[in-house]
């Protein structure tokens, strides 16, 4: 069944999406990431993600490759046989290391979705959020909660905010789906976010910013 396009944010065109490379897990989050793949080729979205060819990766753009997806993948030369790499995906990019991986996935990305994912797609996840506080990047950042999976991370961020580490606007910068259907929603329905967010990046009892080295009144 194809997937209408009323759903997608204006102007969306290419969406980044973090996943595991697991070939250890139980069979509904291969299940979630196939629909996944399936749900962003229909809409006629191009994804970048990590480039492996197993696990939660494979799942979801084999399934985004039969729905039509052109699919990028980008993975460093030292993983390409850890993961190894994917055979068939539109295009493979081979890069030096996991910091330039990281920068091109979101490279001219509007969005980010993920998967359920270990420890890599962790530190992916918060370098996008940390992007997005300091206004650096500026998609929707959707977290696809299969079997629950992203509820003690939410839970975290929540009390992050609650303790003064963050502040209540910061608890827009990303959404929460049970299923990859409820995706393209998520992204049309995320807070609109901008560069100002820098502005508003450090938090303050005071009302004063540390902003860029100087002090600054919030907004």
């Amino acid at each position: 069944m194809d997937m209408p396009n009323s759903h997608l944010p204006t102007g969306l065109r290419r969406v980044t999406v973090y996943a595991s490379s697991s070939n250890a897990l139980a069979p509904h989050y291969y299940d979630a990431a196939g629909r996944l793949g399936s749900v962003l080729g229909q809409a006629g979205l191009d994804i970048v993600y990590g480039g492996g060819g197993v696990g939660l990766m494979r799942a979801m753009a084999d399934e985004a490759l039969a729905a039509g997806a052109h699919v990028h993948g980008v993975i460093p030369a030292f993983l390409n046989t850890t993961e190894r790499g994917h055979k068939n995906l539109s295009q493979m990019e081979v890069v030096d290391d996991m910091r330039e991986r990281k920068h091109r996935m979101l490279l001219n990305s509007g969005a980010v979705i993920s998967l359920p994912g270990g420890s890599g797609t962790f530190e992916e996840v918060f370098e996008a959020l940390t992007l997005k506080r300091l206004g650096q990047f500026l998609g929707p950042i959707v977290l696809v909660n299969t079997h629950h999976y992203f509820d003690r991370m939410v839970d975290f961020l929540q009390h992050s905010v609650h303790e003064g580490f963050m502040s209540d606007m910061h608890l827009d910068m990303w959404s929460v789906v049970d299923e990859p259907e409820q995706v393209l929603e998520a992204m049309s329905t995320a807070k609109e976010w901008s560069a100002d967010a820098l502005n508003h990046a450090s938090v303050s009892k005071t009302g004063i910013l540390l902003v860029e080295g100087r002090e600054s009144d919030e907004a």
